[in-house]
C-alpha cells in the first residue's frame, strides 16, 4: 500500500453523480467487478476517468489503483476520490515500477483482489455510461467455466475532449491464428472473467511480453477461449502526446507498420510473445500448439520455405496491406 497521504481538500464538482454502493444484479445474476486502474503522473486527466467510472450504469464495481511512481498531485487526487466514494470503492497500493505492462499483471495476478470480472482502465480515457453494462451483456453469454475476454473499438477524443474519430475497424475474424501476429484490442476496453483471470495467475506477473493487452488476446485465444471484439465504442481514447500507446490509423500508419517489420521491431515482438507462450504451453489447446509449431517453422526456415510454413500456420492480419506487409517480412526474415 502506499504511505499515508496528507489530507486534501474535496473540491466541489457539480459532475459527480453518488455511488450506489449495492450489490447489482445484472441479468439475474449478481456480479462483482474489479477495476483495475494504472496511474503515473496522471493529474491532468484522472479526474474525468474517475467520474466516468462514477457514472457506470452496473454499480457494483470497485477500483483498485497502482500506482508506479507519480510526482504530480495523483496520489492526492486519489486520497480524495477514496473519502469521497467511501465503503472501499478505491484503494492504492504501489506499482513495480517496471512499466505499464508489468504494472497490469502485477495487478491482474494479485490473489488479493476477489471479483467475477476484471475490467482494466487507462488514466487518461473516458467511459460511456454502459461500458461495464456492455462487456457483461456479451461475456454473460459465455460460460463461466471457459476463459473469455472482451475488448472492443474505440472512439477517439484530443486533449480538450473533442471527438477527433475512430479507432480501426476489424472485420476478419479474431483468434490465435490473429493474435499470433496481431494486437486488436487496447487494454483499455478489455474486461474479462473468472477464468481467463485464472490464466494471468497461471502464466504468472514477471513474463516479458510487449504488452499486456497483446498478451491477453493471445492467452485467451490460445487456451480455445471466448473472445469477443466489440464494433460500437463504449471508450472516448484521448488521444495526446503523453501517449504510450496510441491509435493512429491510416495508409501512411499501415506503410509505416510494413517499414517495421523489415526493420526487425516486429521479429523482436514475436519472439518475446512466443517465450511467454512456451512458458506456459500446457493451457494452450492442441490447434495453438500446431498453430505456434508452425509459425516459429516459419521463423527458422530460409527462403520460400518462410511463406509456405507461414501459410500452413494460418495466421493473419486484419487487413490487406498488414497480410502483404507480413509474407513479405516473412521472405526477408522480419518476423
Amino acid at each position: 500500500m502506499v504511505a499515508p497521504l496528507s489530507p486534501v481538500v474535496q473540491n466541489d464538482n457539480s459532475d459527480y453523480h453518488d455511488v450506489d454502493h449495492g450489490r447489482s444484479d445484472f441479468a439475474g445474476t449478481k456480479v462483482r467487478i474489479a477495476i483495475l486502474l494504472c496511474t503515473f503522473n496522471g493529474e491532468r486527466f484522472l479526474a474525468q476517468q474517475l467520474e466516468s467510472i462514477a457514472r457506470q450504469t452496473c454499480p457494483d464495481w470497485f477500483v483498485v489503483v497502482s500506482d508506479d511512481g507519480s510526482t504530480d498531485s495523483t496520489l492526492e487526487l486519489l486520497r480524495e476520490y477514496s473519502e469521497r466514494w467511501g465503503d472501499g470503492k478505491l484503494s492504492v497500493r504501489q506499482g513495480p515500477r517496471s512499466g505499464y505492462a508489468a504494472n497490469f499483471l502485477s495487478l491482474t495476478c494479485d490473489k488479493t483482489i476477489e471479483a467475477d470480472y476484471f475490467a482494466w482502465a487507462d488514466q487518461d480515457d473516458i467511459w460511456q455510461a454502459n461500458k461495464l453494462e456492455c462487456a457483461l451483456q456479451k461475456l454473460q453469454e459465455t460460460s463461466s467455466q471457459s476463459p473469455a475476454l472482451y475488448c472492443g473499438r474505440t472512439e477517439l477524443i484530443d486533449e480538450q475532449g473533442a471527438r477527433i474519430g475512430l479507432s480501426p475497424l476489424f472485420e476478419r475474424p479474431v483468434g490465435f491464428a490473429n493474435a499470433l501476429v496481431q494486437s486488436v484490442g487496447g487494454g483499455n476496453t478489455m474486461v474479462f472473467n473468472q477464468a481467463a483471470r485464472q490464466l494471468f495467475q497461471q502464466a504468472g506477473e514477471d513474463l516479458d511480453v510487449v504488452s499486456h493487452d497483446w498478451w491477453a488476446y493471445l492467452l485467451v485465444a490460445g487456451a480455445g477461449g471466448s473472445v469477443i471484439y466489440d464494433t460500437s465504442p463504449t471508450i472516448l481514447y484521448r488521444q495526446h502526446d503523453a501517449n504510450v500507446i496510441g491509435a493512429a490509423s491510416g495508409v501512411m500508419v499501415q506503410l509505416m507498420r510494413v517499414r517495421m517489420q523489415f526493420r526487425g521491431r516486429f521479429r523482436g515482438w514475436n519472439q518475446k510473445n512466443i517465450a511467454a507462450l512456451e512458458s506456459i504451453r500446457f493451457q494452450l489447446n492442441e490447434e495453438s500448439r500446431m498453430r505456434l509449431d508452425r509459425f516459429q517453422r516459419a521463423r527458422s526456415s530460409r527462403g520460400l520455405a518462410r511463406v509456405i510454413w507461414l501459410r500452413r500456420s494460418g495466421v493473419y492480419r486484419q487487413s490487406l496491406w498488414g497480410n502483404l506487409g507480413l509474407v513479405l517480412a516473412t521472405l526477408f526474415n522480419g518476423i
